[in-house]
């Protein structure tokens, strides 16, 4: 027997037998999870690109690919106008874009089914680095970043598909300036997870959320278990994850996530396999796989996880460069249903 509305909790999920599909409770009617898997050389593809590499003094311009179902290591796919760490990525289903790194506004977009060297999608109206990044179909976000010691609150939109189309969206309210945090989203809802702030403890365990939908600030979600910066972040259209970083003395092996469509704290969903685990940034996602790509100090290592589930990380193969604080997107990630 079904529950009456008012027991349902918010963001609940069953499978419907009828319908053969995965639903979810709205707080008013059962949804239906839409999830896909584009068809592009047997799956999702992940692109890992920028960063710093070897030597540490060096920043990358490497673009690499990989099929997100497939293990095995990447591919070289070109390489950006731009070479520096703390590059965010974000992606429609045919549009890659990394934004602005340390000291620069450029941003550079890829068309995710083909191979080459970026464009120049336009310059954003500050240098900020190291905020979250993420997008759903339509629009890309960054939420934070810091220039030169000087930490800013900003959220920026964009759209994805038109060049030079930055606009202001809101601000983050709950914790307010930060930088080192990263992002993810459902198609509806963008998350922001930890990072930093300029005041003491430096180190945020807070967890954002904002309706990319129509402009405005960001809401307090709740908190991850380990406060940390330097994280990763990655999704599925239900379920977002943040990995590893560190503490502001030490790297964290420790995988946390959350159910995008509800509000609450983190809960723990295992470890990665390195041991010194901060800077895998270079995050990407299919419906079902997440992964995580890159390290500090200088390492190509890529591993993966299975999203729905719980439990550790499983070894994928590597980059064909050394790249840490890089950035990632694919074509299949939580952002595009």
């Amino acid at each position: 027997m079904s529950l009456p509305p008012v027991e349902i909790p918010l963001g609940a999920m069953r499978f419907n037998s009828d319908s053969q599909k995965l639903e979810y409770w709205n707080g008013q009617i059962w949804m239906q999870i839409h999830t896909f898997s584009p068809n592009l050389d047997g799956g999702t593809r992940g692109l890992i690109a920028s960063g710093s590499s070897i030597p540490a003094s060096t920043g990358a311009t490497n673009i690499d690919f990989i099929t997100i179902p497939t293990a095995g290591n990447a591919t070289a796919f070109g390489s950006l106008t731009y070479r520096n760490a703390y590059r965010g990525g974000l992606a429609s289903n045919t549009r890659g874009i990394w934004l602005n790194s340390q000291n620069d506004q450029t941003t550079d977009f890829v068309t995710i089914s083909s191979t080459g060297d970026s464009t120049t999608f336009g310059e954003i109206t500050n240098d900020n680095m190291g905020g979250a990044t993420f997008s759903n179909q339509v629009k890309g976000f960054r939420a934070g970043g810091s220039d030169a010691g000087t930490h800013t609150n900003e959220i920026i939109g964009m759209t994805i598909a038109t060049t030079s189309s930055f606009f202001d969206f809101g601000d983050m309210t709950p914790i307010g300036a930060g930088t080192y945090m990263r992002g993810c989203a459902s198609p509806t809802r963008g998350m922001i997870f930890g990072g930093a702030t300029p005041s003491t403890p430096t180190v945020i365990d807070n967890i954002q959320y904002l309706d990319m939908g129509s402009n405005g600030n960001s809401q307090d979600f709740g908190d991850l278990n380990t406060a940390r910066k330097y994280a990763t972040c990655l999704s599925n259209s239900t379920r977002a994850l943040c990995a590893c970083g560190s503490d502001g003395s030490s790297s964290i092996k420790s995988i946390e996530y959350v159910t995008i469509a509800t509000k609450g704290n983190a809960t723990n969903f295992g470890d990665a396999v390195l041991t010194s685990s901060t800077g895998m940034s270079g995050s990407c996602s299919s419906p079902t796989r997440g992964i995580f790509a890159g390290a500090y100090p200088s390492s190509a290592h890529i591993e993966y996880v299975a999203i729905q589930t719980q439990g550790n990380g499983v070894d994928f193969g590597d980059l064909n460069y050394h790249g840490y604080y890089n950035g990632g997107c694919s074509n299949g990630h939580g952002g595009l249903g």
